[in-house]
């Protein structure tokens, strides 16, 4: 399998970042014969036993259910909460757009 000239331009312009011209004719290549050896897992022919055996899965930690009733803690966190406004927690902007 080999990709189409210019994927790793586009698959930079989706990553944000600025790859050289001549570099980019390399990675395709790279890429192309790295599907290359990828691909070679579609010759592979398993054993087929019959009908696949999925675990059952269960969550060790707790019981799946509400582990407390909504709304026990609430007052005492907005109590010790030292910035808050009625019921509304107010904390430090820390998302920038810088």
């Amino acid at each position: 399998m080999s990709i189409e000239s210019g994927t790793v331009e586009r698959l930079a312009a989706l990553a944000r970042i600025t790859v050289d011209p001549e570099r980019a004719v390399a990675f395709d290549a790279e890429f192309s014969s790295v599907l290359a050896y990828i691909g070679q897992l579609d010759e592979l022919t398993l054993p087929t036993t019959g009908t696949p055996v999925v675990p059952a899965h269960h969550n060790v930690f707790r019981a799946d259910v509400a582990p407390y009733t909504p709304g026990t803690w609430s007052e005492r966190i907005v109590a010790l909460f030292p910035f808050k406004r009625g019921n509304t927690l107010s904390v430090k902007k820390i998302v920038s757009n810088d």
